[in-house]
């Protein structure tokens, strides 16, 4: 009898945990199919990789309608604390799946012209997605690390993809050093929030932090959080892989490590510092006014003097990774709608602009330095003008969707009474103009190298057509997605 008494909680458990199944269906979804397109691509060859490619689009679409038809209408929190499913999750996931069916889209020209279009990249590309919605749904500790490694171990990969390159490979391995070491930083740190709480689920360490605000472990266990959380979006001073990663690996990659895994990390963000040690507002919000600002100021700057596209794409990522703290360190749900919003129009516009690199680039010519551009409105003025979108939206300038990211976010840094920081933002801002603003003058004003047409595929020219009339259409319409966004905060 005592032996039947000590199970019956366990099968009751048990059962709970599998009625909780549904709630995860997106992530059995997506490790369902990327098992099945791992072991489908062992039995395709080079002209039947389309396969490949068709069933990893696939996936996302299904993920896509999957989503919006769970989509949460309240927070629910299953499987013994580990895992939530709330509305800012779901609306996150969706745009992390349509982020990677446009990467995916925009690579497949590209890998094929650099003999690349193998399984191994969309594998490694859905196996990320998985690590990102595990982010994003993370409601303990070591589901934040588990879905954090699982997503920084494929893109270790991806960045090596090109074997016979040797700044692919020097990239990887930078890559991959620094990423162990803010790994172990963040572990660290939640070790010395465990010590203090006793527990690892952020609702319960959120209650007791409440009640130990001033114990220095957890301060000190803080400040190596803050650091992971840092490194994984790339903020000053522990940016120092994003530029050589950028340059490094294939464009096929950059796009996909600048694009959706940005998501994620907010997310992680919002999970640790907002739901987990949300009473130590008054302490991060001083670590993260520190990372804002040198962030704008060094992404900015350093920008300037850069001749490579994708290494000034970089530095500009950079800059923007400042203003997505400034939301965030204002502590109000105001401020953090407008650092998702930023989040979410940032992907969008980073997107069109590795867009437009793979776009000019051609087997044997990789068109990432800025006198690519040179005389691009001669060549193609559709294009040129889709570049003007991304590039003017990225600088803020109205009525491109960019500028009302910025301005939402400064209106919340203001209502917080920082007025200051408001007005070092924008000074960093106008800074930072200039070299938006350079490949304008570039793109209209200068001699083409070149006085040859694009030659792309249709698809890659529609979807990035689609994608700059979209970014168009959200500067004039931002309530699309403000509006949904303030509804899920």
């Amino acid at each position: 009898m005592d032996f039947i008494a000590a199970y019956l909680p366990s099968a009751m458990s048990n059962e709970m945990t599998i009625a909780q199944l549904p709630l995860a269906l997106p992530e059995i979804v997506m490790l369902c199919m990327a098992s099945i397109v791992l072991i489908v691509d062992l039995f395709l060859n080079d002209k039947t990789r389309g396969g490949t490619y068709i069933l990893s689009q696939f996936t996302l679409i299904a993920l896509i309608l999957i989503t919006i038809m769970t989509f949460a209408k309240q927070d629910t929190i299953a499987f013994h604390g580990t895992f939530i499913r709330d509305g800012m999750g779901d609306l996150l996931k969706i745009f992390i799946y349509i982020a990677t069916f446009t990467v995916f889209m925009y690579s497949k020209s590209y890998l094929k012209a650099r003999d690349m279009y193998k399984g191994e990249y969309y594998v490694l590309g859905l196996f990320g997605v998985l690590g990102m919605m595990i982010m994003v749904s993370a409601q303990n500790f070591l589901t934040i690390y588990l879905g954090l490694e699982l997503l920084s171990l494929c893109m270790y990969a991806m960045v090596a993809l090109q074997r016979d390159s040797i700044i692919a490979s020097e990239s990887a391995m930078k890559y991959f050093v620094l990423g162990a070491i803010a790994s172990g930083m963040l572990l660290y740190g939640m070790s010395m929030v465990y010590g203090v709480t006793g527990s690892l689920e952020l609702s319960t360490i959120s209650a007791e932090v409440a009640t130990k605000q001033q114990n220095i472990i957890l301060i000190f266990g803080l400040v190596f959080i803050v650091v992971g959380v840092a490194f994984k979006l790339g903020a000053v001073p522990f940016h120092m892989w994003l530029p050589d990663v950028y340059q490094g690996s294939p464009t096929s990659v950059a796009i996909y490590i600048g694009s959706a895994p940005k998501l994620a990390a907010f997310a992680m963000t919002i999970r640790l510092l907002v739901d987990g040690l949300g009473a130590l507002h008054v302490q991060w919000q001083d670590m993260l006014i520190i990372l804002a600002i040198a962030s704008m100021a060094i992404g900015n700057i350093v920008a300037i003097a850069q001749t490579n596209l994708k290494r000034m794409l970089a530095y500009s990522t950079i800059s923007h990774v400042g203003f997505i703290l400034l939301g965030i360190l204002t502590a109000t749900k105001e401020g953090y709608a407008a650092s998702m919003f930023y989040t979410i129009t940032y992907t969008l516009m980073a997107l069109g602009a590795f867009g437009m690199i793979m776009l000019m680039s051609r087997m044997g010519f990789e068109s990432d330095k800025l006198d690519d551009l040179r005389g691009l409105n001669h060549r193609s003025p559709w294009f040129a003008f889709m570049m003007l979108i991304f590039m003017f939206s990225m600088a803020g300038v109205p009525p491109f969707v960019g500028f009302w990211a910025k301005l939402q976010v400064l209106q919340s840094v203001i209502a917080i009474d920082m007025v200051w920081l408001a007005l070092t933002a924008v000074i960093f801002s106008v800074i930072g103009a200039y070299y938006y603003l350079r490949i304008f003058k570039l793109m209209y004003f200068d001699t083409p190298q070149e006085t040859s047409g694009i030659e792309a595929a249709s698809d890659i020219r529609l979807l990035l057509s689609i994608n700059g009339i979209v970014v168009l259409a959200l500067g004039l319409y931002p309530q699309l997605i403000m509006g949904l966004i303030t509804d899920v905060m």
